[in-house]
């Protein structure tokens, strides 16, 4: 048995990317999920690349004359969650042509059979595959251009997005190995944490939260005012059954272990201690008490984000700037790509 040689670690800095698509508003899920640990990592003194995915959400038909607004819309979001410019790099994908090229290099390293696995565009697509996009098919390969093209280290990602990461792994992996480019690009890590990184439906706890329920009262919009927060949350669907003296209680009860995840996402806490401060309780003590911590954590954010949106040229001028940062960062390495893969150069 002869010994195999390690592939080259990477040896850049350390980055954390990710982004939002530009597809509607946007809910609790978002916020606990993503913009909170954004700011998070931020706070941490990580270097932190957060964009807007106008080129993935078009994926789906959008309304040309609602997609800016839409990207202004999730930027407001980013900045009044806490994101800051001076300290994070927040711009829009389709502003850094880079993500577009590499997209198209990495499509010709990817494989079919690697796109053939992927979960969500069967889940997207349906029972008519036939008739959804080529770029809904193949936006994974687009999503690892993303990661790559700033040599990120570390993604923050929910559970059903660990897939995509993995394919980007690979494509990371073989293009390295096919050019001769040992540790050219790293092998980026999921970041995962958090009580609440995937929160469902208020309706169906078995469902994830998602805009295009057609249900308002599914989700929690960030742009909610308090009394339609505190209405949705009571209306929320529970069962009879008061709240468990632990946690395993929960594992049979979606709705209620979904509402325990919540509350202590926004709480700073474990489920464990919320089960500790709730448990035997019944859902007419818990609502409103979560009703009230929902109101006051995510009232700031929507004052802030509204002030945001009736400004659109502050918005803009910071989408403007991130652009500018990120394409410094990413146009050097597409044309060191394009050498690697052999392309004519001047």
């Amino acid at each position: 048995m002869t010994d195999q040689t390690p592939p080259a670690l990477y040896t850049g800095p350390r980055r954390i990317l990710s982004g939002i698509q530009a597809s509607g508003a946007l809910h609790l899920g978002n916020y606990l999920g993503a913009l909170k640990r954004f700011v998070e990592l931020q706070d941490q003194g990580a270097p932190v690349f957060v964009f807007v995915a106008d080129l993935h959400a078009i994926t789906v038909w959008q309304e040309p004359e609602k997609l800016a607004a839409q990207t202004r819309e999730i930027a407001a979001a980013y900045l009044a969650s806490g994101l800051d410019p001076a300290r994070s790099i927040i711009f829009p994908q389709s502003a850094v042509r880079a993500h577009a090229e590499l997209a198209w290099i990495f499509n010709c390293v990817a494989r079919l059979g690697w796109l053939d696995r992927m979960t969500q565009f069967k889940e997207k697509s349906g029972k008519h595959k036939e008739r959804a996009s080529v770029g809904l098919y193949t936006y994974p390969v687009l999503q690892a251009a993303d990661i790559l093209l700033y040599k990120a280290t570390e993604v923050p990602v929910g559970e059903d997005q660990k897939q995509h990461l993995e394919l980007t792994r690979d494509i990371a992996a073989k293009f390295n190995n096919d050019f001769g480019a040992p540790g050219f690009f790293p092998l980026p890590e999921p970041v995962i944490q958090g009580p609440a990184t995937r929160v469902m439906s208020l309706r169906d706890g078995a469902a994830k939260m998602s805009k295009s329920d057609p249900s308002d009262n599914s989700r929690i919009n960030l742009t909610d005012d308090a009394d339609t927060i505190a209405s949705k949350i009571r209306k929320a669907k529970t069962d009879p059954e008061p709240l468990p003296e632990t946690l395993d209680g929960l594992n049979d009860r979606p709705e209620a272990k979904n509402l325990v995840a919540i509350y202590a996402a926004l709480a700073g806490l474990t489920r464990e201690q919320v089960i500790e401060q709730f448990g035997g309780q019944g859902f007419g003590a818990f609502k409103p008490a979560l009703a009230d911590l929902a109101v006051s954590a995510l009232a700031p954010v929507t004052a802030e984000m509204r002030r945001l949106m009736d400004d659109p040229v502050e918005i803009d001028r910071v989408l403007k700037a991130g652009a500018e940062r990120a394409a410094e960062i990413a146009d050097p390495v597409v044309e060191e790509v394009k050498k690697i893969v052999g392309f004519w150069r001047t």
